[in-house]
């Protein structure tokens, strides 16, 4: 793999001449904070050698380089899922890549179900842990030890300074936000009612298909990480909401000017 991420580093560095300090991973309804970026380079990831191509609906598949007032950034325009069909170290490639070019602070945006009784649609949560229910682990197999060590500690996966600074910003700009652990299971199913109440039961506030592998691999790299999630529907052991794509894409896109300008400000005075 340290050959593909080498491979497709020198690419990215020979179109873009470039060297971002942060990630940013938009996730389902928020690939619109392209517009809060001054925008340099645009790679498309059907250009780019070893990536692989984003099919979900909201996620429209490209890497753009540019600025956020002083810091350079890179975005992942759409993510990849393990329900697509790719596995984990596809999935994760696209951290690789970014760490190799020269990040070293990500922050992944997701939308997810809640369970957590204090949510609603359109709630924002700032991710404080997750629980792992993945069937396949990023980092199973050889450890390549220039990469990250073996054995990852993940008392800390998401950053308590950017936690921080994130609720500084929002009662400075009285945005309500709520703090939570994710829950990742496979997808692309959404939830049953039994697996909402199990989720609340093993201390889940809400639910999606995807961040967590994104984290650890990042993690293993010692790259500092905030994760931030929307909440578009909701479910409990009483009651469970039809929920379709297209509602997620919508309640997405109703916090997302509240969820991007949390993240430009992060970005701008972190």
């Amino acid at each position: 793999m340290i050959n593909q991420i080498l491979e497709t580093c020198d690419f990215i560095k020979e179109q873009t001449n470039f060297t971002p300090e942060y990630g940013v991973v938009l996730g389902s309804g928020l690939g619109n904070f392209s517009e809060d970026i001054k925008i340099k380079f645009t790679l498309p990831y059907a250009a780019i050698p070893n990536f692989p191509v984003a099919t979900v609906a909201g996620h429209r598949g490209a890497l753009l380089f540019g600025t956020i007032g002083t810091k350079k950034i890179v975005a992942m325009q759409g993510r990849f899922h393990y329900y697509e069909g790719y596995n984990m170290k596809e999935v994760t490639f696209p951290i690789r890549v970014m760490k190799a070019l020269g990040v070293s602070k990500l922050i992944v945006s997701n939308a997810s179900g809640g369970v957590n009784s204090k949510y609603k649609v359109g709630s924002i949560v700032l991710l404080t842990n997750h629980i792992n229910m993945m069937p396949e682990h990023p980092l199973r197999g050889a450890n390549d030890e220039r990469l990250g060590p073996r054995f990852v500690n993940m008392s800390e996966p998401y950053s308590p300074h950017m936690i921080a600074k994130v609720k500084e910003i929002a009662t400075n700009y009285k945005v309500e936000v709520h703090e939570g652990v994710y829950v990742a299971l496979q997808g692309p199913t959404y939830e049953t009612l039994s697996e909402y109440k199990m989720i609340k039961n093993i201390g889940g506030d809400c639910v999606g298909m995807s961040t967590v592998p994104e984290v650890i691999v990042a993690r293993h790299m010692d790259m500092e990480t905030f994760g931030i999630s929307v909440i578009t529907d909701m479910g409990n052991e009483e009651n469970i909401e039809t929920v379709t794509h297209e509602e997620v894409l919508k309640a997405a896109k109703m916090a997302e000017p509240n969820v991007r300008l949390l993240i430009k400000e992060l970005i701008r005075l972190y």
